[in-house]
C-alpha cells in the first residue's frame, strides 16, 4: 500500500474494473458525514480486479465458502433416520466400512524388502523403506478400526467415541480423522481419497518390484520433500559436490516416447508428475506461464524435471520461483505444507505471478 495507488498520472489497478475509484477531494470538510457520503458512492460488490487479481479469484473464494457451508450443514443433520424405505444409517455405515476394508491391503514385509536391497542402500531406497513404514501404520489402523466398527454396529463390542466418530465420518463421506492423522495431508472426500489410496499402493508395489520409477507421482508419497532431498544427496555423492552447496533446478519438459511413456529415469534428478497449477495456466506452444482461462481454476502441469546442481552455478533468469504445496490450503504460519520451490519459465515479470497467487499443488480438494 502507498500513495502510488492513487497517482494522478498512472492509476493502479483501479482503472481496470469499470469504476473510477478516487480519493475524496482535499477541500471537503473532514467530518464523519463527509466520509460516510463518499463511502455510499462506492459499489457494494467490488471485483477482484481492484486488487490486481484474476476474476477466477472470486470463484475460488465462493467455492471455499460454499464448501464450508455444506460441510457444516452435513454435520448438523440429525443422526436418527425416520422409518420408511431404504437402508438404515447403521446398515449404510456397515456396508461402506466392509467395502473399504476389502480394499485395504496387507502390510508390506519390510524385513524381506530390506534384505533384497542389500547392505548398501541408496538415498531413494532409504526413502522407500521410510514410506513403507508409514504406509504399514496406516493400513494396520484402517483394518483394525473398520473391523471393530462393524462389530460395534451389531453389538459384539462397545461403541467407543473413536468408533462413533469413524462411523459418522463414513456416513457423511468425510475422510475419518484416525486415517487422516497417518496419511499425507489432503482436502479430498472419502471416495476420492480411496482412489488416491489405491494408486499410492500401486506405485509402492511397482517401486518394490521394478525399482525406482522413471516418473515419480509425488503426491503418492507420505513425505514428498524427503524424496527430493534424497535426489540431491545422491547427486552430490555421485559428483563429489558438497551437500550444503548442492541445490536443484526444475523445468517443464517433454520426454515421452511415441507411446506417450517416459522410457527411463535421468542419471541425475528425476521426473515428477501430477502437479496441479493454480493461479495461472501453462502455454504448451511457448513452454511458459500464461494467464488463466476464465472459470478454469486449476490445470495439470506437464512433466517436471528436477535437476540437482551446484548452488554457485545456478543462475535464474526468465523464471518464476513457484512454491509447491501439498494441498490447496497451501501452508500455515509454521511453513507446514510447503514441499519445495519449482522454476517455471515466464515472459512476464515475476510480480505478475506473485499477485495472481501462482502455486503448484500435489493434491486438489476433490
Amino acid at each position: 500500500m502507498g500513495d502510488f495507488i492513487f497517482d494522478t498520472f498512472q492509476q493502479f489497478f483501479f482503472s481496470q474494473v469499470g469504476f473510477d475509484y478516487t480519493l475524496p477531494a482535499a477541500n471537503l470538510p473532514p467530518t464523519v458525514e463527509t466520509y460516510r457520503d463518499e463511502l455510499e458512492t462506492l459499489p457494494l460488490i467490488n471485483p477482484p480486479g481492484i486488487f490486481g487479481l484474476h476474476a477466477n479469484a472470486e470463484i475460488s473464494y465462493l467455492n471455499i465458502a460454499a464448501n464450508d457451508m455444506w460441510r457444516n450443514l452435513i454435520n448438523l443433520q440429525p443422526r436418527v433416520v425416520a422409518g420408511g424405505g431404504g437402508i438404515t444409517r447403521e446398515e449404510h455405515i456397515a456396508a461402506t466400512a466392509a467395502d473399504i476394508q476389502q480394499k485395504v491391503p496387507k502390510e508390506y514385509d519390510l524385513m524381506l524388502i530390506a534384505k533384497t536391497m542389500g547392505p548398501e542402500r541408496s538415498p531413494a531406497q532409504i526413502v522407500l523403506i521410510q514410506e513403507l513404514e508409514r504406509w504399514n501404520m496406516l493400513v494396520v489402523v484402517m483394518a483394525r478400526s473398520l473391523a471393530d466398527l462393524q462389530k460395534a454396529l451389531v453389538g459384539e463390542i462397545g461403541m467407543s467415541d473413536s468408533l462413533d466418530s469413524l462411523g459418522a465420518d463414513i456416513f457423511n463421506g468425510f475422510l475419518p480423522g484416525m486415517f487422516r492423522r497417518l496419511a499425507p495431508d489432503t482436502q479430498m472426500k472419502l471416495g476420492s481419497w480411496m482412489t488416491h489410496f489405491t494408486r499410492r499402493m500401486d506405485q509402492y508395489s511397482a517401486w518394490i518390484d521394478e525399482g525406482e520409477p522413471a516418473v515419480m507421482w509425488l503426491s503418492g508419497l507420505g513425505i514428498p520433500e524427503s524424496y527430493i532431498t534424497a535426489l540431491v544427496q545422491a547427486a552430490s555423492r555421485r559428483r563429489n559436490w558438497a551437500l550444503d552447496r548442492t541445490t536443484m533446478f526444475t523445468r517443464v519438459t517433454d520426454v515421452v516416447d511415441a507411446y506417450g511413456e517416459i522410457e527411463e529415469k535421468p542419471d541425475d534428478g528425476c521426473y515428477v508428475t501430477g502437479l496441479q497449477l493454480e493461479g495461472a495456466a501453462w502455454d504448451l506452444e511457448n513452454s511458459c506461464l500464461r494467464y488463466q482461462d476464465p472459470k478454469v481454476l486449476v490445470t495439470e502441469l506437464p512433466v517436471l524435471q528436477v535437476i540437482p546442481v551446484e548452488a554457485n552455478r545456478l543462475k535464474l533468469h526468465g523464471v518464476f520461483v513457484t512454491p509447491v504445496y501439498v494441498t490447496q490450503n497451501r501452508r500455515n504460519a509454521m511453513g507446514v505444507g510447503w514441499v519445495f520451490d519449482a522454476h517455471l519459465a515466464t515472459d512476464l515479470h515475476e510480480s505478475v505471478w506473485s499477485l495472481q497467487g501462482v502455486g503448484l499443488m500435489l493434491n486438489k480438494d476433490s
